[in-house]
């Protein structure tokens, strides 16, 4: 019975749609929705967490490959070298790949850098943005399960 309430309240334009908002196949739509019981935004906080899992089990992988870009603003003044690792050289050669890269690099000249890398870096300040950080992916973890 239950099984009919779910595939009732699930058609191919929710499952669209939902695939659309997340980007998450066509597939993992259809069971985010049939476990929210057909509620939308239920089943994107389900895809949030799933990808969230997902995420956390790939963050141990080695990436070997990736590619560098540079970024050198209007007038020779600023300059920005950028190293992004990946984990094929597929990747690494892919144009999306390139493009993201360089919108690195374009982010990190535009946000007025302080220091060239981690190791300049005083401890104390690390701490501090880690800690924020922490805080701002517990508040959003919260967030996902209670809805």
């Amino acid at each position: 019975m239950n099984d009919r309430i779910e595939k009732k309240n699930i058609n191919m334009e929710l499952i669209k749609s939902l695939r659309e908002k997340s980007s998450a196949s066509i597939m993992d739509c259809k069971r985010a929705l049939e476990e929210a019981e057909g509620d939308f935004e239920k089943a994107i906080n389900i895809l949030k967490l799933k990808g969230i899992s997902i995420a956390l089990k790939k963050a141990s992988r080695e990436t070997k490959e990736g590619a560098i870009g540079a970024y050198i603003h209007t007038g020779d003044k600023l300059g920005v070298m950028v190293e992004v690792n990946c984990e094929t050289d597929f990747v690494a050669r892919n144009e999306q790949f390139k493009e993201l890269i360089n919108d690195i690099a374009m982010q990190i000249a535009a946000s007025d850098p302080k220091f060239i890398d981690n190791s300049c870096i005083p401890a104390d300040l690390l701490e501090k943005v880690k800690q924020n950080f922490i805080k701002e992916i517990s508040e959003l973890l919260l967030t996902i399960m209670i809805c």
